[in-house]
């Protein structure tokens, strides 16, 4: 043992004398999920259930100036969201300002998403996966489009004077292309405003905004997305609701299929509800979304939907360590056709370690 600790010393004292002592500040996090997810379709075919693993890891790097100027950025080594488990994704680059203000550049996303309350939702893995044909939104943010090349910026809280007001507001450029059979952001906008206020013994908390990515189609109709959205919470000690809306109109391109198609009416509908009773958490949530989707120049014929109610309890067993029970029930039509493959009802028992 003491011959591996003088080696790590001695590798240390290397990497030091390098200049790492002279680098900026990292931090790490992440977590890992495993359990047992099953699922039983509306479809003839038998219900299925299997394990469920993923992970994520990603690092933080910061570090000030001497005019107190924080310089922040980071990268996503594993990320569960990116399917194959390892995406090896950098972030952009965040200032903060000494005022609290904030800018990012690169890769710097859409000031709309960034402001729109969180609507509780259930936790676990549980659910079906539906067909790439299903155009129609399933959360709030289903219209956040822009290209990496743009900015965005964060007011400092109590804007303007008013406590509890923050607003964003954000653009990117993108290729000024001219596909025909892809789609793509030439071009990007959004606003973004909260409001934090309290009313009784709650805390309410209300944000939204608008967004519009220009599409590099020339033979598209929409914009890549254009929506608005708008949600609200409410938390009164350790219970906490929340609702939200979204509406707008998007080009998509199927990932599966060699095909672009516009979304018309798109709209979705979220709430949530969240109880927190000692180490166990409760969350109850809902989302009903639909629109019309077609071949591009077509104002949509035919209804896409998607609608899910969910469930979970989750468990602190110990500091980063929780137990997770889910359940969720789905229903999805494509056409205006019930699709019964990707409808039914899942369930998801398993363990999340972070760190």
């Amino acid at each position: 043992m003491k011959k591996e600790l003088l080696i790590a010393s001695a590798l240390v004292g290397t990497v030091g004398i390098a200049g790492v002592a002279d680098a900026a500040s990292a931090t790490f996090s992440g977590h890992v999920r495993n359990g047992v997810v099953a699922s039983d379709t509306d479809s003839a075919a038998d219900g299925t259930f299997g394990g469920s693993q993923q992970s994520s890891f990603s690092v933080s790097i910061s570090e000030t100036t001497d005019s107190g100027i924080k310089v922040s950025t980071g990268m996503g080594l594993s990320d569960e969201s990116a399917g194959s488990g390892s995406d090896n994704n950098p972030s952009g680059i965040t200032l903060t300002f000494t005022d609290g203000s904030k800018l990012d550049i690169v890769e710097a996303g859409n000031a709309y998403a960034t402001h729109l309350a969180t609507v509780p939702a259930a936790t676990g893995e549980q659910g079906i996966s539906g067909t790439t044909a299903n155009a129609s939104p399933t959360g709030l943010t289903w219209a956040n489009k822009s290209a990496n090349t743009g900015f965005e910026y964060h007011s400092i809280a109590d804007a303007m004077g008013v406590e509890g007001l923050k607003w964003g507001i954000s653009a990117s450029v993108g290729d000024d292309g001219d596909a025909t059979s892809t789609s793509s952001v030439e071009q990007a906008y959004s606003i973004g405003v909260s409001y934090v206020t309290t009313a009784g013994d709650s805390t309410v908390t209300v944000g939204g905004g608008f967004v519009n990515a220009e599409d590099s189609n020339a033979e598209t109709t929409n914009s890549a997305a254009e929506s608005a959205a708008i949600s609200m919470t409410a938390a009164t000690g350790d219970l906490t609701v929340g609702v939200g809306f979204s509406s707008g109109s998007a080009v998509h391109n199927r990932t599966q299929q060699t095909q672009t198609v516009e979304l018309d009416g798109a709209e979705v509908i979220t709430a949530g509800a969240k109880y927190v009773s000692g180490d166990i958490t409760f969350t109850v949530s809902m989302v009903d979304g639909e629109g019309k989707d077609g071949d591009v120049g077509d104002e949509g014929a035919e209804t896409d939907s998607y609608e899910q109610a969910a469930g979970s309890v989750s468990y602190s067993i110990a500091s980063g360590v929780s137990a997770i029970i889910g359940y969720s029930n789905q229903s999805r039509s494509n056409e205006s056709a019930s699709a019964t493959t990707s409808s039914g009802s899942s369930w998801y028992v398993g363990a999340l370690v972070s760190f």
